[in-house]
């Protein structure tokens, strides 16, 4: 095995904690008791949920979160209609806005 490719599995796999020849020795069994302590702060189970915060975080956690559907895409929809609409209507007025019939 190369040394790139030990270096490499090194990083997966944790440290010799407790080795068998160490245990006897007190600066040994202080270093241990300073590992032991810091895995017993460490949280346990699953994460906590994030809440999602503004506008954009609500609404994609509503529609494309657990349980995603096409919402989005009928909403684009509306939205492209509406302004197209209201884009058209405010230069047509304009285009006509001195022939008072």
């Amino acid at each position: 095995m190369s040394y790139i490719t030990r270096r490499a599995l090194s990083t997966l796999i944790p440290p010799k904690i407790a080795s068998p020849s160490g245990l006897g020795a007190a600066t040994d069994a202080a270093r241990m008791q300073r590992v032991v302590s810091f895995y017993e702060k460490l949280p346990r189970g699953a994460a906590p949920e994030v809440k999602p915060k503004g506008l954009v975080g609500r609404y994609q956690a509503k529609y494309f979160g657990k349980n995603p559907s096409a919402t989005p895409i009928i909403h684009a929809i509306v939205a492209v209609l509406a302004i197209s609409y209201a884009n058209a209507y405010y230069f047509h007025l304009r285009h006509h806005k001195n022939n008072a019939h």
